[in-house]
């Protein structure tokens, strides 16, 4: 992209910390394009902003002021020793928002990133929203009580972490077990960048045993949708073996002015696994 649409990645430093216990944390911040702000967030783990926006962060830039950033413990950004947990990722987002000085602007999250979407919306002033496959619209899944269990195990997790990132061809068949159908090649490589740290596993197993806990999954909004006057496109994949369609379906019955996509074919990653269809979906509703 030329001019004023260019992608530029600098670093931010944010305060993050809860109550009066301070922690500065640099954070990795993609931004492009101007106009009205659109604040994009990625999924835990896998994710990292140039991985699920690779192709939606330039498109969106043509007629908005667009940033993307790495959460803590992913991607470019510190990987500090911390407990990962929905509401931190929140307060690094209001952080963000107020060096920004931004009080209102579009949010997108996709899985874990629109959990924290969906959660700072329901508190704070927010333009639209959009969530992809989102975490935080259901109080369990069919595979939390077995996660919740090897989470416990330290080591089982640890080889988990090793062994996915060990080739792009153990990506590759992770990534067919998320996704609909055979995974883009770019998405293998991006993936495979992205999981090279080992401190991105200790990231995903923190979040992860914060969520996934023995009687549920801990971060649950379905019963406050009704509330929230956000207009709001909800995005799912069809075909997701994580966060079922379903929860995205009743999202759009609560929500007073919720707009619903289901992609047929689709898993967990439609930005990627249908770039065409969500960049026109997404740039069509914050047009």
């Amino acid at each position: 992209m030329d001019g004023d649409g260019a992608v530029r990645a600098e670093t931010t430093t944010l305060e993050v910390g809860e109550d009066r216990r301070g922690r500065e944390v640099d954070v990795q911040c993609y931004t492009a394009g101007s106009g009205d702000p659109v604040v994009l967030l990625h999924g835990c783990g896998l994710d990292a902003a140039t991985v699920s926006y690779r192709y939606l962060l330039p498109e969106l830039a043509e007629d908005h002021r667009v940033h993307a950033i790495d959460f803590p413990g992913h991607g470019h950004s510190d990987k500090p020793s911390t407990r990962y947990t929905t509401a931190f990722f929140r307060r690094v987002l209001r952080a963000y928002l107020a060096e920004l000085g931004v009080e209102s602007p579009s949010l997108v999250g996709i899985s874990m990133g629109g959990s924290v979407a969906l959660g700072h919306a329901l508190d704070h002033d927010v333009d639209r929203l959009v969530l992809v496959d989102s975490y935080g619209l259901g109080g369990d899944a069919h595979w939390r009580p077995a996660a919740s269990v090897g989470l416990r195990i330290p080591l089982v997790h640890r080889g988990w972490w090793r062994s996915l990132g060990s080739s792009q061809a153990t990506v590759r068949g992770h990534l067919r077990s998320v996704t609909a159908g055979t995974p883009p090649e770019d998405l293998v490589e991006d993936v495979y960048a992205a999981v090279q740290d080992d401190a991105v596993g200790r990231t995903v197993r923190s979040w992860q045993r914060s969520e996934f806990r023995a009687s549920g999954l801990q971060t649950d909004y379905h019963d406050r949708l009704a509330g929230l006057e956000t207009e709001t496109l909800l995005v799912h994949g069809e075909s997701d073996p994580l966060l079922p369609a379903s929860w995205s379906e009743r999202a759009a019955d609560l929500l007073p002015n919720a707009q619903l996509e289901v992609y047929e074919r689709t898993g967990h990653w439609p930005p990627r696994e249908r770039p065409e269809r969500f960049n026109a979906d997404v740039t069509g509703f914050l047009a």
